[in-house]
């Protein structure tokens, strides 16, 4: 498809909806939508997943393609890609598939294993389990301390907890299961903070690597969205044949996860130089200051023109022929 016919057609941005992350989702949304009208779209509406209309507006028929700006539960789970399923219209980044299992910690943890891919040891927990004593005793000796607590299904760092004594894992493990949901406690791996963006379909490609350098415990909330200015380091300081391998690894959770569009894997990057996956993000922040967008631009990608790729990754994956409220 030539990129006028590709400005021609109709998009819409969904963002919003009830996560944790909706603010956040929002402004993903506004700055996509933005991106796409600079690019040359002609036809960009924002949507609001959460809007009384949304379901009418979107089913109407009207539009050729979804950008899914959203993060979290009910938009980056594999919820409103299987409704963009149903109703046959092609949509931006990874499906219901790779969307849900990414998003589950522990169930990501076992295809990185499978794939090759060094990750933490966890454990996890059902959001009504009551510790006992034996059981933190259990947890501690097999973890060790520090360790991290967090929600098994959440993202951005919302109820993550660094516990440092064992005193502490109850009350973690309470925030984290506070929304009914199941809890993974991980071992805590210290060195070098890192996140390998990548972008692409079938033939994904790793684009310059982040460094993230917070000052504080973990990359936490406030830490996350602060100017990118304060924490990024591009391309991140490592020596070539670690940098090399950390990207080998995030294209390779890319795939192993089945993961479309785009992915952004977090790593640790221990002390004798080996990349140890933490989780894969399948709908990244998506402001021009997040971190893949901050990785594409300095690798000489503006965010108009990253944005213009993930819809024609879109319709590369979701061709306008097969949906019936579209045309060829």
């Amino acid at each position: 498809m030539t990129r006028d016919k590709l400005f021609g057609l109709r998009v819409a941005v969904l963002s919003g909806g009830w996560s944790d992350e909706r603010d956040i989702s929002m402004q993903s949304g506004a700055a996509c939508q933005k991106a796409l009208l600079e690019a040359g779209f002609h036809s960009v509406d924002l949507l609001d997943v959460a809007d009384k209309d949304f379901i009418a507006r979107i089913s109407s028929g009207d539009y050729d393609v979804a950008f899914v700006a959203m993060h979290g539960r009910y938009g980056e789970d594999g919820c409103v890609q299987g409704l963009l399923e149903i109703l046959h219209m092609p949509y931006t980044f990874s499906g219901v598939l790779a969307s849900a299992t990414g998003t589950e910690k522990d169930a990501a943890k076992a295809i990185y294993r499978n794939a090759g891919i060094p990750t933490p040891e966890g454990i996890e927990l059902a959001p009504t389990v009551q510790l006992s004593d034996d059981d933190i005793a259990a947890i501690v000796s097999k973890l060790g301390l520090p360790l991290f607590v967090k929600p098994a299904c959440n993202g951005s760092s919302f109820g993550v907890t660094r516990v440092t004594d064992a005193a502490q894992l109850r009350d973690a493990v309470s925030l984290a299961a506070s929304e009914g949901q199941r809890v993974l406690v991980e071992e805590c791996v210290t060195g070098t903070e890192i996140t390998v963006p990548v972008i692409g379909n079938d033939e994904p490609q790793a684009l310059p690597i982040v460094e993230i350098v917070t000052g504080a415990e973990f990359y936490d909330l406030k830490v996350k969205y602060e100017p990118a200015s304060m924490h990024h380091v591009i391309p991140a300081r490592l020596a070539p044949t670690v940098y090399a391998r950390a990207q080998e690894l995030g294209v390779a959770a890319h795939k192993a996860l089945g993961c479309q569009g785009a992915s952004r894997s977090d790593f640790i990057v221990t002390a004798d130089g080996e990349p140890i996956i933490l989780e894969t993000n399948t709908i990244p922040g998506m402001t021009e200051s997040s971190l893949l967008p901050d990785s594409a631009r300095h690798g000489g990608i503006e965010f108009p023109e990253l944005c213009t790729r993930f819809v024609e990754y879109a319709l590369e994956a979701h061709p306008l022929e097969t949906n019936p409220m579209g045309e060829a």
